[in-house]
C-alpha cells in the first residue's frame, strides 16, 4: 500500500514526508494506522548516524495507533484494538526467557539493523528498500508493526497521544525506579537531569513512596514542574556551588539512591558522591569512558553503580501499569508532552532538541495535512 512517511535519506538531514510503499503484515505482525508517535533522543541519534541504522530509513519508535490487519499466527490483537509499541527483542535467548526482555542479547540488531525479526524490512520507495526501526517505524500513517512489540490499550478513553510516549523515554524513567531500583518506602533518591526520562523517574518516585526527592537540572521552568509532578526539593546546578554538599545537607548525609539522565561524567560522579553508604546509583544517559573511583567508595562505602536499559521493563505488562497510574492521576505524563501536527515534525525535532518542549509528540490524527 501507498502511505504517507517521514524519510530520513542522509546523515543530520531534515525529515522528508514522503510517498513509500508498505508491504502487508506477515507472520507475528500487524498493520496499524499510526494516531501519534514520541521523539526520542534516540530518533535523533539515528538521523544522524549515530546508531548502525542505515540510511534511507523510517524511525519512530514511540508509537500508537488502531489495528487495522493482523497477520498469521497473531491472536493478542484484532482489526479495531487500541495499541501503543516499545522497543523490540527476541524472545529466545536466554534474556529473554527470564523476562529481561530489555536485556536481549540480540537488541541492537534486532532494533537498530533496519529491518524485522525475518531479516526483511516492510518498506521500500521507488523499488529502494528503506530501513526500520524498533520493530515499527512509525513516522508514518501506517506501520506494519513486531506483534511483540505492541500492547494493548484497554482503556478507551485514554488519548492515544498519552499511551504513544510511554514506549520508551518514559518508560526508561519510571521503570528504573520501580523495576530495578524498587526504592523502600520514605528513602531518599536524587535525578540528574529534569529531562523526559528524568520527570518520569521523579513521578515514579512519588509513586514508591520516597520521603525526599531531588531533581537537579539547569532549566528553572524544568524544575519548578519538577516540583509539581513530584520533587520535594530541586536544585539549579547553575546556581548552587555545591550540589554534593547541598544533596548532603537536604538528606541528612546522603540520599539512598541516584539517577543519572545526563551521561555527563562529571554528574555521574556527583551522583556517586553523593549517596550515603551503601548507596545505588544508576546510569541511563549515555556516557563516554570515565574514571571512577573503585576503592574510596564502591568497596569502602559499599556503593553500587549500575545502567539500565529501557528501565529494566516488560512493556507488556509495565506500560499498563503506567496507565493505570496516569488514570489514577499518579503519573501526570499529560503535563509533558507538547503535541504537534505530523506535518511539523522538523519543528518537534528543533523544538526538542533546543528544550522548548519536554516531549514532543507528533499527531498523524486526520488533518494533519491541512
Amino acid at each position: 500500500m501507498k502511505i504517507k512517511a517521514a524519510v530520513t535519506h542522509a546523515n543530520a538531514e531534515p525529515f522528508q514526508i514522503e510517498t513509500v510503499d508498505l508491504e502487508e503484515p506477515k507472520a507475528g505482525e500487524i498493520l496499524v494506522k499510526i494516531a501519534a508517535c514520541g521523539i526520542c533522543h534516540t530518533d535523533e541519534a539515528a538521523q544522524h548516524e549515530q546508531v548502525p541504522t542505515p540510511l534511507p530509513a523510517v524511525l519512530g519508535h514511540e508509537g500508537a495507533g488502531i489495528v487495522e490487519k493482523v497477520g498469521e499466527g497473531v491472536t493478542e490483537f484484532k482489526k479495531g484494538d487500541r495499541v501503543g509499541f516499545s522497543f523490540a527483542f527476541c524472545g529466545h535467548c536466554d534474556n529473554c526467557h527470564t523476562a529481561h526482555v530489555a536485556s536481549c542479547e540480540h537488541f541492537n540488531d534486532i532494533n537498530f539493523g533496519g529491518v524485522l525479526r525475518d531479516g526483511t524490512s516492510r518498506l521500500s520507495q521507488n523499488g529502494e528498500t528503506l530501513s526500520m526501526f524498533f520493530g515499527q517505524s512509525a513516522f508514518a500513517e501506517y506501520a506494519v508493526v513486531d506483534a511483540d512489540c505492541a500492547i494493548k490499550v484497554e482503556d478507551d478513553s485514554i488519548d492515544l497521544g498519552i499511551v504513544a510516549p510511554l514506549g520508551c523515554g518514559i518508560q526508561t524513567g519510571a521503570g528504573t525506579v520501580l523495576n530495578f531500583l524498587k526504592p523502600e518506602f520514605g528513602t531518599s533518591i536524587v535525578v540528574f537531569g529534569c529531562g523526559t526520562v528524568g520527570m518520569s523517574a521523579i513521578m515514579a518516585a512519588r509513586i514508591a513512596g520516597c520521603s525526599k526527592i531531588i531533581g537537579v537540572g539547569g532549566n528553572e521552568k524544568s524544575l519548578k514542574l519538577a516540583l509539581e509532578i513530584g520533587a520535594t526539593h530541586v536544585i539549579n546546578r547553575k546556581q548552587c556551588d555545591d550540589i554534593v554538599g547541598e544533596i548532603k545537607r537536604i538528606t541528612g548525609g546522603g540520599a539512598n539512591y541516584s539517577i543519572d539522565t545526563s551521561g555527563v561524567p562529571d554528574f555521574v560522579r556527583k551522583g556517586l558522591h553523593c549517596l550515603a553508604p551503601m548507596g545505588v546509583e544508576v546510569v541511563v544517559g549515555i556516557t563516554p569512558p570515565m574514571e571512577i573511583d573503585m576503592f574510596g567508595e564502591l568497596m569502602a562505602e559499599g556503593k553500587t553503580i549500575s545502567g539500565v536499559i529501557e528501565g529494566a521493563a516488560v512493556p507488556k505488562v509495565f506500560i499498563p501499569k503506567m496507565l493505570e497510574y496516569y488514570r489514577q492521576g499518579r503519573f501526570p505524563v499529560d503535563k509533558l508532552v507538547k503535541y504537534y501536527s505530523f506535518a511539523d515534525i522538523n519543528q518537534a525535532f528543533a523544538d526538542s532538541h533546543n528544550g522548548t518542549a519536554l516531549k514532543a509528540v507528533v499527531r498523524m490524527d486526520e488533518g494533519w495535512e491541512k
